[in-house]
């Protein structure tokens, strides 16, 4: 067990000049696919019905950007309790949109008739 090592725990073998350039690769990456997302829309570079899709693929790709750069998610052995935090975080944001969307679907049953609330407000 004296690999294992805390969340924000420092790391002896990485050198501090070595983060600072993972951190601007990851800054150069995700600045270069934002602006490639805001220009796409506006070239013929793309064929037109094909724009969202590359949109999604640029949104994937920055998704990819943030974790391996920023939230620092790997495969590595040491990475294990991240990986389940980030995975509980989408579950519980899964519940609750799948549940928001739910109730949303099924608010018009419990509502009151137009004509009974035109009664009522009269």
């Amino acid at each position: 067990m004296s690999g294992d090592k805390a969340p924000g725990s420092k790391d002896e073998q990485r050198l501090p000049q070595r983060a600072v350039i993972g951190y601007f690769i990851g800054l150069s990456l995700a600045a270069l696919l934002t602006a490639a997302a805001f220009l796409l829309p506006t070239t013929d570079l793309v064929w037109a019905p094909a724009i969202p899709v590359a949109l999604v693929a640029l949104a994937v790709g920055q998704m990819g950007v943030h974790l391996a750069f920023f939230l620092h998610i790997t495969t590595g052995p040491d990475n294990t309790n991240n990986i389940l935090a980030l995975a509980f975080g989408l579950l519980i944001v899964g519940l609750v949109l799948v549940g928001s969307i739910w109730i949303m679907a099924h608010l018009n049953q419990n509502m009151l008739p137009m004509d009974a609330l035109n009664r009522m407000q009269r």
